[in-house]
Order: structure tokens, then sequence, then C-alpha cells
């Protein structure tokens, strides 16, 4: 009896403890975010968990969906931490007879201007064989479900294809020197480019710009005056037909395209390290490279590039046990269509930590000072490592927080409906956090 008495005992002091935590963390989060005037006429959801002990130490509304905006990212990571290894797959390769048939992958690293080393290409100029790509893998569409239709001349919103080049876009630069005058090298873009340009005769125009049309790769050119600047303007990707027009003018010879795929075993060509992808795209919050890798996980796992299939293979095996089964419509979270609750969240980094360890999701997610996260957790850097998330009246911050006391805690905390900019709710949220950070 007295050693039940004991644990009984034990155990309402835990209780008492966590319900003091809980409402000392509640009474913080009401002032610092429920009621603040840059939050009070939306919907905040948090949830705040420690792994070590599997408890939660703090829930609001946090089995309720949310726009997750950039968030879905973390999902998009998960799928490519587990489905892409230490290496992307930058192509695969059959040699079948005199034909050399290649089966891209989605890598969107190819000839990107960020990355030196393209070990792809140099593997493609050393083919002597005549080169067939398939395109029979690629089973989705450039535009994700629910995207704004208005932002395809952003780079926001670069369209997905089976063979990225260059980065799916054309770097316009507008050069107003004397020397390029004279030479009439007032504009050129990087790769140079066949379609077709008009150049507008506004002469009273300050800016540069430079304007794609809707439905063609047609481009709409005004000239500035500034020195010098650069435009990155998204081109239409046609499936692979753009990137084979591209590939055949800079490996010099004639590209065939086929609908089959050979039933042989293909070799894979990896292209470089996968975290060399994963890092810009959390940091940066890379749409295009987030929708890629979730493509690239689904031609690894099933044998061809379909979201919605990778999306529903994970959420039926892999991520089977999330609290609540997500609305999840595409792999970068421009999508107003995505709902996610921020318990998903919670269970998704703590399950990313356990099965691929904290160290290294420490080096591919923004820490204060660094990334999205530039402005904010400054004076504290390297205690808080999360992906954040912005759409128009939608913010969101979920990732991993060092207290004072060593304590780890994995946190989710999801905004919307709010008047205003994002950028006072960041603050709400960041005073918030530093405060847990503090006192724990």
């Amino acid at each position: 009896m007295k050693i039940l008495h004991g644990l009984s005992s034990v155990f309402l002091m835990l209780c008492i403890y966590s319900c003091s935590l809980s409402h000392k963390i509640n009474s913080h989060a009401e002032s610092d975010l429920f009621t603040d005037s840059a939050t009070k006429h939306g919907h905040i959801g948090v949830s705040i968990f420690e792994p070590a002990t599997g408890k939660y130490w703090y829930h609001h509304l946090d089995d309720k969906y949310f726009v997750p905006a950039s968030n879905t990212k973390l999902f998009s990571l998960y799928a490519g931490l587990k489905y892409l290894g230490d290496s992307l797959e930058g192509l695969r390769v059959l040699y079948d007879k005199d034909t050399a048939f290649i089966i891209p992958t989605g890598d969107p690293t190819f000839l990107h201007p960020q990355y030196a080393q393209q070990r792809i290409f140099q593997f493609l100029k050393k083919i002597r064989l005549p080169i067939t790509f398939i395109d029979g893998t690629w089973k989705t569409l450039a535009f994700g479900n629910g995207w704004a239709w208005d932002d395809y001349n952003s780079t926001e919103m670069l369209e997905r294809s089976p063979f990225p080049i260059y980065n799916n876009m054309i770097r316009w630069t507008q050069v107003n020197e004397s020397q390029n005058k004279a030479q009439g090298k007032l504009i050129f873009s990087e790769p140079e480019i066949n379609w077709k340009v008009i150049f507008n005769d506004d002469s009273t125009s300050k800016v540069f710009d430079v304007e794609r049309d809707l439905g063609q790769n047609v481009f709409h050119i005004t000239f500035g005056q500034e020195k010098r600047k650069q435009i990155e303007v998204p081109f239409i990707t046609n499936g692979l037909a753009s990137a084979l027009i591209f590939l055949e003018d800079t490996l010099g010879k004639h590209i065939q395209r086929s609908g089959s795929v050979p039933q042989k075993k293909f070799l894979v060509i990896h292209s470089r390290p996968s975290d060399s992808l994963f890092i810009p795209m959390m940091h940066r919050s890379d749409n295009f490279f987030a929708e890629q890798t979730l493509l690239m996980a689904s031609a690894s796992r099933l044998g061809e590039m379909n979201e919605n299939k990778m999306i529903n293979y994970l959420l039926e095996n892999d991520l089977k046990e999330l609290p609540q089964k997500p609305i999840w419509v595409d792999g970068s979270g421009l999508s107003r269509y995505n709902l996610f609750t921020p318990l998903d969240f919670i269970y998704l980094l703590n399950k990313i930590k356990n099965e691929f360890g904290l160290k290294r999701i420490e080096s591919i997610l923004p820490t204060g000072g660094t990334g999205t996260l530039r402005s904010l957790y400054r004076k504290d850097s390297g205690f808080i490592f999360a992906k954040t998330g912005t759409l128009s009246n939608k913010v969101a911050l979920s990732g991993y927080l060092q207290t004072k006391k060593n304590k780890l805690l994995i946190f989710s905390i999801l905004a919307g409906d709010f008047e205003g900019t994002a950028n006072p709710v960041r603050r709400r949220i960041e005073k918030f956090l530093l405060w847990i950070r503090q006192h724990y």
C-alpha cells in the first residue's frame, strides 16, 4: 500500500507540474499571440512537445486544420530524405544496341547556375551513341492543384517538369554602358533562346521589365534606365520539349523522344549529394526544389513522377499514423487547398528527428539570422531550427527549440485569417518562443 501511495503521489505531482506549465505558457500565449492587435481577429494553433518525455507542454487548437503555406515543404523534405538516399539520381541510362535510352528523374539541379559541378552534363557529353529520352514516366502537370494562375511570370512558381534545365527559367540582363551600346548588346539572355522577343517602344520607362505570354514562349521586353539589371522569367516547359531544345543546342547533337520505357534494368547516374538540394530548398523556401523533390521521390519509389500518387502512398504507409489526415495537394505549399494541423507537424518533425538524426536536420533547416529566419531570432541564434511559411494572411513556423535548461522541444504554430501583413505576426511568435526558451 505504501508503494502504491508513493506512486500516486508522484503521478499527482507530475499532473500538477504539467497543469502549472501549461497554465504559465497559456498566460503568455494570451498576451503574445491571441490578443495582440496583429493576430486577435485571426486564428492560431499552437502545439509544444518534449520528445524526451513524450509529453505535450501546451495545446491550443492544435487538432484544427490550417493552411500551412511553406511548412508543407517539411513533408516534401521527409519524402526526399526517405526515398532519395544520400545522392540524387540525376538520370537513368540504358545502352540498348545502338541507342542510349535516358529516363529523366526530375533533378532540378541540372545546369542550374548555382551548381558549378555538373556531373550529369559531363556524362551526356561523353555519350557517342544516338540519344533517346523517355518521357513515359511524366504523369502530372506543370502547375500544381490550386496554384494562382497569375503568378505564371514569377520565379516563385516555376513550371514542374521531368527534366529541368537552367532552373526552368531565362535570366534576362539589360546593360546600359557606352561600350555595349556601340556593340548593340543592350539585352542578352542566359541561356540564349530562339523564341520570339518583342521590344516595347516605351522610351519613358525607368524600369527594365520582361514579361512572358501566358500560353507561349513569347517574351515582351521594356527597356529601363538602370545601368545593369537582371530579371528571371520562367519559360513554358511543354514536358520534355523545351529542355531538349536547350540540350540539343548545348550538346550539338539531335535527340530523339519516346514514350515507351524499355523493360530492362537501367543504370543510375547520380548528380550530387541530396543535402545540397535540401539545404537551399529549406533555407530560401524554394518552391521549385520542393516540387521536384516530391516528384523525384515519386520516380524513385513508384517509377513515375506523380505527386498525387506519391502523397497517397506516403499517407497510406510511412505517414499513416499522423494524428489528423491532412489535405495535401502539392510539394511546396503554394496551394491554399493544403490543410494540416499543428499536431501533424509535431508528429512529422519527431519522426524526422528519430529516423534521420537531429544533427543532420539542423544542417538542413535555417536557424536564427539565416535563410528565411535571417531577420528573426538573431540575438540567440543556434537554438532554433525551423521552417517558415507565408501566404497572404497566413503565417506558419514549425521546428525544434532548445531551451536555456537544455530541453529540446518540437513546436508548431500555424496562424491564419489575420489582418495586415505577416511581419507583425512573425514578431509575436518570436516573442512567445523566446519567452519559452528563457524560462525553461
